[in-house]
C-alpha cells in the first residue's frame, strides 16, 4: 500500500472510529467513510460528508454529528494538522504533510516500476487493434490506433494485467485479389504490354515500384506463369511487401505485436465452416431468399444479418464472427478491439454473434478511435506534400517526429475527434505540450548537471532531511506524485490512457512553476540535498508516465527556448 493509500485509510479508520466512541450509532453499527479532495487548497486535503449521512440513523442535525466526530477524533494517529466543520456538515481535514515523505522513498525503491498497481492480477487480456489491410500505407487514423492502442496495452500492463498484442491480416478476399491483379498489370506494363489496371485497383507508386522488382529480380519468367499460378504468386508478393512496409512503420512508431493472425488460416484450418455448424447446430441461422441469416435481432442487433450471399459467397461478418471465437477459444478474460470510426454499427452484430455462439458478450470491448484532422499554417491539409496523395503514417513522421504524433494522438479520449496542429507539434515553445513536458525532464537533467559540476555529493535518501521540504510548491509535487497509481487504474479501468497525458502536462507544470520560485543548489547543504531528492523523483514519475504514451524523455532540449534560462536567472531565484 502507497504512503498517500496508508494514510487515507488511516484517516477513514479514525473517523469511523470517533463516530463508533462518540455514541452517534449503536455499537457494532457498521459506517462506510467516504472522503474526497476538496477543489480548493483552502478546504483542506480531504474532506468528508459522514456527519450529513448519518443525519437519519443520529436523528441529529449534521453540524451536530460533525462536532460530536471531532470531538472524539484521535488527530495525532491519523497524521491530521487541523479539522473544521464547513457549510452544513463537511469535515476538511488538514494533514500533517510529513507523511508524503515516504513517496520519495517508494519511488527510489521502485524506479520505472513506480505506479505499478496490481488491479488486474494476471488477468489476460488480448488486445487488437490497428490491423489494416495489407494493400497500401497506414494513414492517420491507423496512427491514431496504434498510438492509442499501445499505450493502453502499457497502461493495462502496468495495471497488472497480463496484456497480449494481435495484429489481424486481412490477407483473403477481394482487397488481396485486387492488389495481385494491380501488380500484375504494373508488371506486364512494365514489360511492354498493353495492359488495362484492374477496375478496382491499386494506383500507389508503391506497386509500380514493386513491379519493377520483380523485373530486375526475376525479368519476364512470371509472364510465361499459368494465369492462377502468376496471380497466387503475385498475391503473397504483395502481401509479404506491403505487411513488411507496415510492419517497418509501425516498429519506427515503437509499436510491436505478439502476435500476427492472418484471416487465410481460418479458411485452411477450417474455422470458418465450423463456426458456421456450431451456430446452425445452435439453431441461430435460417435459409432466406437461398441465403444463409444470423438471428442477431434475438440478441440486440437492429436486424438480422446475412452469413453466406445466395451467390454461395461469404460476406465479411462470417470470417470475422470465426476470428472471434477463436479469440475467445484462447481463452482471455477481455477481448479488446479498437476500431475506426466508420465500424461503431459492427459492434451490436458481432455482440450478437458472440452470445450466438454461448459466448460471454461483455468480454468482447469495443473502443472506437475517432478521426484525425491535420491542420499546417491554419489550413486543412489533405494530401502529401511528397507524392500529392492522402498524408501517411510515414509521412507524418518524417514531418513532425513520433514523440509529437504519439503524444497528441492520446491527449484525447479516443471517443473525440482530434485536430492535430502539425505546426505546435513541432515547435519548441512553452505552448506546444509535448515540448513543455520533455522540457521539465530535461531541465531536471540540467540541475543535476550543475550540481556535479558545484562538486555537490547526493547523499543517500535515507541521510537526507526531508523535513527540509516546507514549501506548498514542494508538498504538491508530493502529492501529484503520491497519486500516480491511483491514476494509472483509473486509466486501465477505464481504458483512458489519455488521462495520463494530462497527468503529466500538470506534473510538468507544477514543476516549472517550482523552479522559477525555487534554487535547488543553496548555500543550505540540508535543504540542496532535500530538493534534489525531490527532483530527482519527479525526474523518474516523468520519464515513466512518458514511456507508457510512447514518448522519449530526454535529458536536453536542443534549439530551444531551455536555452534562455540563463545562470543569472538562476541565481536571482527565490
Amino acid at each position: 500500500m502507497s504512503a498517500l493509500e496508508q494514510m487515507k485509510q488511516s484517516l477513514k479508520d479514525a473517523i469511523a472510529a470517533a463516530i463508533s466512541v462518540s455514541g452517534i450509532v449503536e455499537a457494532g453499527t457498521s459506517v462506510e467513510v467516504a472522503l474526497e479532495v476538496p477543489k480548493e487548497k483552502a478546504h483542506g486535503d480531504f474532506s468528508t460528508n459522514a456527519a450529513m449521512q448519518l443525519t437519519k440513523l443520529a436523528k441529529k442535525n449534521p453540524r451536530q454529528i460533525a462536532e460530536s466526530i471531532l470531538e472524539h477524533l484521535d488527530k495525532s494517529s491519523a497524521g491530521i494538522e487541523k479539522a473544521e466543520i464547513a457549510g452544513p456538515g463537511f469535515i476538511n481535514f488538514f494533514m500533517d504533510r510529513s507523511y508524503l515523505y515516504n513517496v520519495l522513498q517508494e519511488v527510489a525503491e521502485a524506479q520505472k516500476n513506480y505506479g505499478r498497481v496490481q488491479m488486474g492480477e494476471g488477468q489476460r487480456v488480448q488486445m487488437e487493434f490497428v490491423s489494416a489491410n495489407p494493400t497500401g500505407s497506414l494513414h492517420l487514423g491507423h496512427a491514431r490506433g496504434a498510438a492509442v492502442g499501445d499505450a493502453l496495452c502499457n497502461v493495462l500492463d502496468f495495471a497488472g494485467y497480463e496484456v497480449t498484442r494481435e495484429y489481424y491480416i486481412n490477407d483473403a478476399g477481394n482487397q488481396v485479389m485486387n492488389l495481385a491483379k494491380s501488380i500484375e498489370a504494373r508488371y506486364l506494363q512494365a514489360l511492354g504490354q498493353e495492359v488495362d489496371m484492374p477496375e478496382d485497383g491499386y494506383h500507389g507508386e508503391d506497386i509500380k515500384g514493386f513491379a519493377k522488382d520483380l523485373i530486375a529480380e526475376k525479368g519476364n519468367v512470371i509472364a510465361d506463369m499459368p494465369e492462377e499460378e502468376r496471380l497466387e504468386f503475385f498475391r503473397t508478393y504483395g502481401l509479404e511487401k506491403e505487411l513488411n512496409k507496415i510492419k517497418r512503420d509501425l516498429g519506427r512508431f515503437g509499436v510491436h505485436f505478439q502476435e500476427w493472425f492472418s484471416e487465410t488460416s481460418l479458411y485452411t484450418s477450417g474455422q470458418v465452416i465450423e463456426a458456421l455448424d456450431d451456430l446452425k447446430a445452435k439453431g441461430q441461422t435460417f435459409e432466406d431468399g437461398g441465403a444463409t441469416w444470423l438471428r442477431t435481432t434475438d440478441y440486440g442487433d437492429d436486424k438480422d444479418r446475412v452469413l453466406i450471399k445466395n451467390d454461395g459467397s461469404y460476406t465479411y461478418l462470417t470470417p470475422d464472427i470465426a476470428y472471434h471465437k477463436t479469440k475467445y477459444a484462447r481463452g482471455y478474460d477481455q477481448i479488446i478491439n479498437i476500431w475506426g470510426a466508420d465500424h461503431h454499427g459492427y459492434i451490436p452484430r458481432m455482440k450478437a454473434a458472440m452470445s450466438a455462439l454461448g459466448n460471454d458478450p461483455d468480454k468482447l470491448i469495443v473502443l472506437i478511435a475517432q478521426m484525425v484532422s491535420l491542420f499546417q499554417n491554419g489550413e486543412k491539409v489533405k494530401m502529401s506534400k511528397r507524392t500529392g496523395k492522402a498524408v501517411t503514417m510515414e509521412d507524418l513522421m518524417d514531418e513532425v517526429g513520433v514523440d509529437a504524433i504519439r503524444y497528441f494522438f492520446t491527449m484525447r479520449s479516443m471517443d473525440s475527434h482530434l485536430d492535430f496542429d502539425m505546426d505546435l507539434a513541432i515547435s519548441t515553445s512553452n505552448e506546444n505540450p509535448v515540448f513543455y513536458v520533455q522540457y521539465a525532464h530535461a531541465r531536471i537533467c540540467s540541475i543535476f548537471r550543475k550540481a556535479e559540476e558545484q562538486g555537490v555529493q547526493l547523499l543517500p535518501l535515507s541521510e537526507v532531511n526531508l523535513h527540509a521540504l516546507t514549501a506548498d510548491a514542494e508538498y504538491d509535487l508530493l502529492l501529484k506524485m503520491a497519486v500516480l497509481p491511483e491514476e494509472i487504474a483509473v486509466a486501465a479501468q477505464g481504458f483512458a490512457p489519455h488521462r495520463l497525458v494530462r497527468y503529466v502536462y500538470e506534473l510538468a507544470g507544477q514543476l516549472h512553476s517550482y523552479y522559477k520560485a525555487h534554487k535547488a543548489i543553496t548555500d543550505d547543504q540540508e535543504q540542496t540535498q532535500a530538493r534534489l531528492a525531490l527532483l530527482d523523483a519527479v525526474r523518474v514519475v516523468i520519464r515513466n508516465v512518458l514511456g507508457l504514451i510512447g514518448v522519449s524523455a530526454p535529458d536536453q532540449m536542443t534549439n530551444s527556448t531551455a536555452e534562455t534560462d540563463t545562470e543569472e536567472e538562476r541565481n536571482t531565484q527565490h
